[in-house]
């Protein structure tokens, strides 16, 4: 399997720095312009903004370091496919016809505010301190990390270049670019049409895996179920699987629901108190199956103006572990969908680490930075880990899906991830309120298919 260049820019290690206005007559000591809590919008090129708390420096008389001043927290992360690098490689001129023209740098745009985030009436509620530009380089970063930036910048609120003055505020972060390859499948199909996956390089596209959806009929259900009947079963989906073979026909992964979606009384919705359950397996070796994930999956409703969106929570399940380790845990907006994702890129990297990679900006899960009492420490589930695109509901979805290359060994370990997927994409429907029908492919003559 060949992995697809992708880059990675980190953003962290955030600090303010203002100047101290000069005492008052009679008074003893400067006042500090601002002692509301600070926070930063970055932006890296068309990609859409991020948030981050900017922690206050008070100067002490003595020179300070960024290393000395900052938490070293992650900030912000952009995640940059072969697109977004062609896409900051571009000429600068749509009519500029000569082969030497110069590249389109890539900025990163940085916001300071002063006050509580969000926005009152379309009007942002912080107060604007400054703002500053910062070029990143991005040739080579596919093949060798750098650190871009490292250190404090004067901000100013016209934006770019500031002189350095003992009058201006000044942010210290540290940038870093670096490699970070993935694997990139995507189906050919509805997971419910038992497609095939197909791994994506380039232009090039070939079959690496088929998967088989299943589901349990009425007669399956009336034979297990004696008392089953089709007022309760209206309010409830169950019985749904995927197995995902390779292309010899050897099962390598299954999804399967465990838990029923059930709607809870009183209401046509699976709620976040009683979410339906997937378990995500993987061969053990002796022709039986072995637990690797528990996906739970619910609807969440939406606040005013905003529409419902899927809640999920992803765990590990480690063998010896009597625990589950949770991974990830968010939510997707039901009428648009966006993506499921697992990203451990906060987690800070242990001191030795750290300081042979060039101070990779993070925090820890735990906040140590000590992973020896962490379970994950000896699966390296660090960094991006996988994401996979949800459509919409009542769209058609193919779910694309990237996975880390540090955490594929072999076929095998994608089959996981393309499992997981399918699984998601599949709750987005499991998820739908019960006052609507599905379709027929997702159920076997059910009261409440959409034919």
């Amino acid at each position: 399997m060949d992995p697809c260049p992708f880059v990675r820019v980190l953003v962290g290690n955030l600090a303010l720095r203002m100047p101290v206005a000069p005492p008052a007559a009679g008074a003893g000591a400067g006042v500090h312009p601002s002692t509301e809590p600070c926070y930063c919008k970055i932006r890296l090129g068309r990609m859409p903004w991020q948030t981050a708390t900017a922690p206050l420096v008070v100067a002490d008389g003595g020179e300070q370091t960024p290393s000395s001043a900052t938490s070293g927290t992650l900030a912000a992360a952009f995640h940059l496919s072969k697109a977004d690098l062609e896409w900051f490689a571009r000429k600068p001129s749509l009519f500029s016809s000569s082969s030497s023209a110069s590249r389109r740098p890539a900025v990163l745009k940085v916001a300071v505010y002063a006050g509580r985030r969000g926005s009152t009436c379309g009007v942002s509620s912080g107060r604007l301190i400054g703002k500053a530009s910062i070029p990143v380089d991005l040739k080579g970063a596919a093949a060798k990390a750098a650190v871009v930036h490292s250190g404090w910048i004067c901000i100013s609120k016209k934006g770019g270049s500031s002189s350095s003055s003992s009058s201006a505020a000044e942010l210290s972060l540290t940038v870093r670019a670096e490699p970070d390859p993935r694997f990139v499948f995507e189906f050919d199909g509805e997971p419910e049409c038992s497609p095939q996956v197909l791994q994506v390089k380039g232009n090039m596209k070939q079959p690496m895996f088929t998967c088989k959806f299943a589901c349990r009929s009425n007669s399956d259900l009336r034979r297990s179920m004696p008392d089953w009947n089709s007022t309760a079963a209206a309010k409830e989906r169950k019985g749904w699987s995927v197995t995902v073979h390779d292309l010899s026909g050897s099962p390598v992964a299954l999804a399967s629901m465990v838990t029923p979606f059930v709607a809870s009384p009183g209401t046509d919705r699976v709620s976040r108190s009683n979410p339906g359950a997937w378990l995500i397996l993987r061969p053990a070796g002796d022709g039986s199956w072995e637990p690797w994930g528990r996906l739970e999956c619910w609807r969440e409703r939406g606040g005013a103006g905003a529409s419902d969106s899927l809640g999920y929570r992803f765990d590990l399940l480690l063998p010896g572990v009597d625990h589950a380790v949770p991974l990830a845990e968010s939510s997707i907006p039901s009428s648009k969908g966006g993506k499921f994702a697992i990203d451990l890129t906060s987690m800070q990297q242990p001191a030795a680490a750290a300081s042979s990679r060039g101070g990779t900006p993070g925090c820890s899960p735990r906040g140590s930075g000590d992973f020896s009492q962490w379970p994950l420490a000896s699966y390296s589930y660090r960094g991006f880990v996988m994401s996979s695109s949800v459509n919409g509901e009542g769209r058609c979805s193919k779910p694309a899906v990237e996975v880390g290359v540090p955490h594929v060994g072999c076929a095998e370990d994608a089959a996981a991830f393309v499992a997981l997927a399918a699984a998601v994409d599949l709750s987005m429907d499991a998820c739908r309120l019960f006052s609507h029908k599905l379709r027929k492919e997702l159920s076997h003559l059910r009261s409440d298919v959409l034919r």
